[in-house]
């Protein structure tokens, strides 16, 4: 497992771009934010059962969620998404008495957040070699839920927050691929996660000539790595761990089989299957569909 790990890692460092920031139900890799944008007028639904390890600590245990997207304009992207929570005896400062006890263990609730991209600038616009800018944010509405009552040790439930300025380039190899670049920076208002560095990814979608079967399977595979700042470690209290690595590296791929098979039909619809390794070992499973409309 540990040489797979590093052939993918290579081929991706080395080497159709992938167009799904997929722990978050918008367009980029898997938790980094991307310059990339869907095709006009493109309806996207997510669906991932996602490693805690995956997520924000937040969710100290594993989750899921699904989220809807569209594309309304080529420079326009909004987005809605839901995690599930579970009912826990303990909830980041609740003492007793906010979930029923004999729902513990059970997903009983949703995080709901609202998520947004612009497209500054449209890569090649000036010169072929200038790169694509997007700007965004994740969780931007923050709503107040702090209270003496259930004594919330949060003063918001925006545990997605952040906002991003993105800048993507793309490399094509006749006959093998296409190398995404990705450089974003990333800066959060909430006071315990510390976000307020750049992260780095790449990508890469293979595109063989489709000459016999195995090189159109290969053709359905997307591969991707990232690294990006963002504590995912708490505490026994419940709270950050700051001696936790700020750092995470991941790395994942999605699979088309009608992108490799059926590549016309991808015109209208596309379905992708996705396998993350948060940190290279901790697994996250889901798909993605999308509907183009125009």
């Amino acid at each position: 497992m540990k040489r797979l790990l590093a052939i993918l890692c290579v081929v991706v460092l080395t080497g159709g771009t992938v167009k799904a920031q997929i722990n978050y139900g918008t367009t980029g890799l898997m938790n980094m934010p991307t310059a990339d944008m869907q095709k006009d007028k493109t309806f996207m639904a997510t669906g991932m059962w996602l490693n805690h390890h995956a997520t924000v600590p937040r969710w100290w245990y594993d989750t899921w969620n699904y989220s809807i997207n569209v594309t309304i304009f080529p420079w326009l992207e909004i987005g809605y998404l839901c995690n599930g929570h579970k009912s826990v005896p303990t909830d980041y400062g609740n003492v007793s008495g906010f979930w029923v006890p004999g729902t513990y263990g059970k997903f009983v609730n949703q995080d709901r957040s609202f998520h947004g991209r612009l497209r500054l600038w449209k890569e090649g616009w000036w010169k072929e070699w200038t790169p694509q800018i997007v700007v965004g944010f994740n969780d931007g509405v923050n709503q107040m839920s702090a209270s003496e009552a259930t004594e919330v040790a949060y003063s918001t439930n925006a545990f997605l927050n952040r906002y991003f300025i993105a800048v993507t380039k793309h490399f094509d190899f006749q006959n093998i691929g296409t190398l995404g670049a990705h450089f974003t920076w990333i800066y959060s208002t909430r006071e315990d996660n510390d976000l307020n560095d750049p992260a780095f990814g790449a990508n890469f979608r293979f595109s063989l000539p489709a000459t016999n079967w195995w090189r159109k399977a290969i053709n359905g595979f997307n591969v991707m790595t990232e690294v990006l700042p963002g504590y995912t470690d708490v505490r026994e209290n419940l709270t950050f761990d700051p001696d936790a690595p700020k750092y995470q590296a991941n790395i994942g791929l999605t699979y088309n089989s009608l992108a490799a098979f059926s590549p016309k039909s991808t015109k209208r619809f596309e379905v992708e299957a996705v396998l993350e390794l948060n940190r290279y070992k901790y697994v996250s499973v889901g798909i993605v569909m999308k509907v183009h409309l125009k």
